[in-house]
């Protein structure tokens, strides 16, 4: 117990010590900040250049209002400065990028729309919410429905990329149309088109730069360029990586299955790959089993050889 005491004395003294040498340090003027001592590995955290041109789907964010470069400023620096969950977006985004483009290209929705579901998901195809959104696009389940997707504790098709990012073209389209600007419709993907209509409505103005809103949809385009702008230019940010440090995009080809499956394991291993792998590639399958009474057409996603190294 004595020696105890006598190392919690010690203790004590030097956290004094460091708050007394604290204290006793000078806060930074005019005069001195840019001309402190260079510390041996000090890090630096440096204010960014608000950069030229910015836009969300071509449509311009106006940051010459005060206002709106605050806002963008923030999520400049919040996204830069998270240099771990940064990193992982740039390895992700290399993996489940070529999987969107196309579909967004199909559906003539912008491209910029692919780091929509950056924010929404973090590109974690199995991201779940607190309000039980699901998948890359986290859609919500009676939405899902709605758009036709299958949704039950066997089959959960908001875990198929693929087929989500139909259902969020087709919402997107549809907010575009009704609200008039792909501004809009993002904003929409977060607050829904009736509740964006009613905040114009009801403020008197038509654009989304212009209104007042909640903190979540507030920061939403935002955060969504912010993270465009990242992404596009990595060392600007400063972030470094090879090529060979991002995930790989595994390609891979289909299997229609038009029956019940009763164990994925055997399934997996007709493929020359095992259960885990299997389901890597088909999220939406969500047992080791597929009911299927009504024989419905499903569509299996099964890597290329090469790419994993299966132990028989």
């Amino acid at each position: 117990m004595k020696i105890l005491k006598n190392i919690l004395a010690v203790v004590g003294l030097v956290c004094m010590s460091g708050l007394f040498i604290f204290s006793m340090q000078k806060a930074p003027s005019d005069d001195t900040i840019g001309k402190e001592e260079t510390l041996i590995n000090d890090y630096n955290v440096y204010a960014l250049e608000m950069p030229e041109g910015l836009n969300f789907a071509g449509e311009k964010v106006p940051v010459e209002n005060p206002d709106i470069y605050e806002r963008m400023d923030r999520e400049l620096l919040v996204n830069t400065y998270w240099q771990s969950n940064g990193l992982l977006l740039f390895k992700r985004a290399q993996k489940y990028f070529p999987i969107i483009e196309p579909i967004l290209e199909k559906n003539g929705v912008p491209d910029d729309f692919k780091y929509l579901a950056v924010i929404e998901s973090g590109l974690i195809p199995t991201a779940v919410s607190p309000a039980g959104a699901r998948g890359f696009w986290q859609i919500m389940k009676a939405t899902g429905r709605e758009n036709g997707l299958e949704i039950n504790s066997n089959v959960d098709e908001r875990y198929n990329i693929e087929m989500a990012t139909e259902v969020a073209c087709k919402y997107l389209k549809k907010a575009k149309e009704e609200l008039g600007s792909w501004t809009l419709a993002a904003a929409a993907y977060n607050a829904g088109n009736a509740g964006i209509s009613r905040r114009l409505e009801e403020q008197g103005v038509s654009d989304y730069y212009d209104l007042l809103l909640g903190e979540e949809t507030g920061r939403y385009i935002f955060r969504i360029v912010a993270l465009k702008e990242i992404l596009n230019h990595p060392s600007k940010y400063g972030f470094n990586f090879n090529t060979s440090d991002l995930y790989k995009y595994i390609p891979t080809y289909k299997v229609e299955v038009d029956t019940a499956v009763t164990d994925f394991s055997e399934f997996a291993k007709r493929f020359g790959i095992n259960y885990k792998i299997l389901k890597i590639h088909n999220p939406w399958l969500r047992e080791g089993h597929l009911n299927n009474k009504s024989r419905k057409l499903y569509t299996i996603d099964i890597p290329k050889e090469g790419y994993y190294n299966v132990q028989p």
